[in-house]
């Protein structure tokens, strides 16, 4: 059975940082592009960023770029997403996904990040 469990939310002032991480098991990820999606309360889930098996090509959303940064430990089939200068609007709960092909089809349980003014 495919788990991805998220870690590493909670509350931070604005201007903080926090490190998601996300544990990966019950199958290879070999060649899985990994990412992080998020929601917030009566706002619809929006990428945030993705990161390809090789960590050779990331993406970030433009309301992330520069403050965000996605990385991966193949060995350990973890992800994680390093977010600093956070803001309030960042708060949301953050999934972890994986993706072998077009559709991200393995989704974690979440984890909530909240950011205060």
């Amino acid at each position: 059975q495919v788990q991805l469990v998220e870690s590493g939310g909670g509350l931070v002032q604005a201007g903080g940082s926090l490190r998601l991480s996300c544990a990966a098991s019950g199958r290879t990820f070999s060649g899985y592009t990994m990412g992080w999606f998020r929601q917030a309360p009566g706002k619809e889930r929006e990428f945030v960023s993705s990161i390809t098996w090789s960590g050779g090509n990331t993406a970030y959303a433009d309301s992330v770029k520069g403050r965000f940064t996605i990385s991966r430990d193949n060995a350990k089939n973890t992800v994680y997403l390093q977010m600093n200068s956070l803001k309030p609007e960042d708060t949301a709960s953050y999934y972890c996904t994986a993706k072998y092909g077009v559709r991200y089809n393995y989704w974690g349980q979440g984890t909530q990040v909240t950011v205060s003014s």
